[in-house]
């Protein structure tokens, strides 16, 4: 198991709605914004779909600020919001322009989004606007990189990024990569914890018990690693 590599500076994670990254980025984000690298989330959405029994017009602004408030814990300044419907994202050239519009105002060197396959793991299956904004964000990096493609975006003075190293896809279902977060977990509980609205519609339980379950499972051990808590990633790697 290789570490993800760590020799870069400007970061950007894309996922499609609120809590996406806590569920299993964050402990990684921490480390990261600890080492004074600049990072900054894109979301698709504002979440506002959500919350059973809520509705969106109250949900989103809710959401948003559980959002900016889990993104400042772990050292996160920058939050946009791309302004999608909540579950109702296409994998296609409006969502893939916006998205590469994101790398080239952010140029970061690491891209970082959630696992999009149709199935992570046995038995379950990925929500629809996790599988459109994934691809979305793969082309996307592509797509910022090409000054031909999008040329309404360099009109706009946004010129082609070129600078992705690596797209970083996390929880994968076979991790390639892993990032030592033994120093982290606590963080990312307090991260995943501040989406208090939306844990308690989602779960009976205290919301603190949910945060540490779930950053404990995507932060176990991993073989071939040696880490007390690891992150996994699968890792891909583009010539820029």
């Amino acid at each position: 198991m290789e570490t993800v590599p760590e020799d870069w500076r400007r970061g950007l994670v894309v996922v499609a709605h609120p809590d996406d990254i806590e569920y299993g980025a964050a402990a990684a984000i921490a480390r990261w914004t600890r080492q004074g690298k600049e990072i900054g989330y894109v979301l698709a959405t504002r979440g506002e779909a959500g919350i059973a029994g809520l509705p969106p017009e109250q949900s989103a602004p809710l959401r948003e600020a559980e959002q900016r408030e889990s993104a400042r814990i772990v050292g996160v300044e920058t939050v946009e919001f791309l302004g999608y419907r909540d579950g109702q994202l296409v994998a296609g050239l409006d969502l893939r322009r916006d998205i590469a519009a994101a790398i080239r105002r952010h140029r970061p060197e690491m891209v970082v989004t959630l696992a999009f396959a149709l199935s992570p793991r046995p038995g379950w299956i990925n929500s629809a606007d996790h599988r459109a904004l994934g691809i979305c964000v793969v082309d996307g990096v592509s797509d910022a990189a090409n000054e031909w493609i999008f040329p309404e975006l360099t009109a706009r003075g946004l010129e082609p990024w070129r600078g992705v190293r690596w797209v970083a896809v996390c929880p994968p279902s076979s991790p390639t990569h892993a990032v030592d977060v033994t120093e982290t977990v606590d963080i990312a509980v307090e991260s995943l914890a501040a989406h208090r609205r939306y844990l308690e519609a989602l779960d009976g339980r205290p919301v603190e018990t949910q945060a540490r379950e779930q950053v404990e499972q995507v932060s176990a051990p991993i073989a071939g690693f040696a880490a007390e808590r690891a992150s996994g990633f699968e890792l891909y790697t583009f010539a820029g």
